[in-house]
């Protein structure tokens, strides 16, 4: 596993991800990594314009698609970023996929990429009814959930948005707060 270190690591790392794609298509999505952290970011700036850790999550939130193992990609994640961004992003990061889950089994409409659709039945499928109240018993489940629906609108080909140069300050002030 890619160990990152401070703010400068994780920021050398991100950029390292631009080409690097989560899996091959048409089993990935379009995007590569880079970009979708980078749109996913953007979608929680306009929503959640306060919340910076909820944005950095946001950016960082699929980093382990480079260093792990798809299902456990979250958890993965979680562990490289959370000497850097503190427990809040990680466990952001890391609920992530539980969030996706969670919003199969309560909005089965929810819209779904194609390439979540395939990662949902490695992932564990839909939460139970006990599965779900132990999500929702964890004080970030709402904040996941945002993030989740958010990483399904940060997967457009070709979307202009900032780049890692204007989150690279943003990231390295919550970093040295941390």
């Amino acid at each position: 596993m890619h160990v990152v270190f401070d703010a400068e690591s994780l920021l050398g790392f991100l950029a390292g991800l631009d080409g690097v794609y989560d899996a091959p298509p048409p089993l990935g999505d379009p995007v590569d990594l880079l970009a979708h952290g980078l749109q996913c970011a953007a979608v929680l700036r306009d929503e959640r314009p306060d919340d910076l850790g909820l944005q950095l999550a946001g950016l960082v939130h699929d980093i382990g698609h480079a260093v792990g193992d798809d299902p456990d990609h979250a958890r993965v994640g979680a562990d490289v970023v959370r000497p850097v961004l503190g427990a809040r992003v990680a466990d952001l990061v890391a609920l992530h996929v539980p969030a996706k889950r969670y919003l199969a089994s309560t909005e089965p409409d929810y819209g779904l990429s194609e390439a979540s659709r395939l990662s949902l039945a490695r992932q564990g499928s839909a939460m139970t009814g006990e599965e779900q109240e132990r999500f929702l018993a964890h004080p970030a489940a709402a904040d996941a959930v945002t993030l989740r629906r958010a990483d399904e609108a940060a997967k457009i080909v070709g979307r202009q948005v900032p780049g890692l140069d204007v989150w690279a300050p943003r990231l390295r002030t919550y970093a040295s707060g941390v």
